[in-house]
């Protein structure tokens, strides 16, 4: 299988901005670059086909809706939300490896579920119907999940106050 990423930019960084951020989360610079430049850049590294869903949306859900919506001819996907700057492409090239026959396969990092979680092209349909801000929960709880194990810490590293984006720069200078 060869899923599309679908890298989720909708959100409003709400929660950065109230914890003393001083732009959108994924405007915030990381060691030169922004957090949204260095998630498409791991992005266009795995190889995989990619769309940016950056249109503003009310919730998680419709986000993933949309995103689906716009790659009608591909094979599954990969969701990765944009605020995950160290997540690393051959993580992503993991996930998408994984057997076919899973439906819905998430990378587990030292015990934490991380992202990106693929969906197989089998659910289209209940990714389509999503909406709100609860994500692909709903359809996560109705297929069997298969985690695999990753060593990438950037999987579960997500930027939502200033405090992770120091974090996210101590583990990117750490890698270097």
């Amino acid at each position: 299988m060869n899923p599309t990423v679908l890298v989720l930019a909708s959100g409003r960084g709400e929660r950065f901005l109230a914890a003393g951020g001083g732009t959108h989360k994924l405007q915030a610079l990381l060691d030169g670059k922004t957090v949204l430049q260095h998630t498409l850049d791991a992005v266009r590294a795995s190889g995989l086909p990619w769309h940016l869903e950056e249109a503003p949306h009310p919730g998680m859900g419709d986000s993933i809706a949309a995103a689906v919506r716009a790659t009608p001819h591909a094979e599954g996907w990969l969701i990765l939300p944009a605020d995950l700057p160290l997540v690393l492409p051959e993580t992503l090239r993991r996930i998408a490896a994984a057997p076919d026959e899973q439906t819905v396969v998430r990378p587990i990092y030292q015990g934490r579920q991380g992202h990106p979680v693929r969906f197989a092209r089998t659910c289209a349909e209940a990714l389509m119907a999503l909406g709100g801000k609860s994500g692909a929960a709903a359809v996560v709880r109705r297929h069997r999940l298969w985690t695999l194990a990753v060593d990438d810490p950037g999987c579960v590293t997500d930027i939502d106050t200033p405090e992770d984006l120091v974090r996210a720069r101590q583990i990117l200078q750490a890698r270097s």
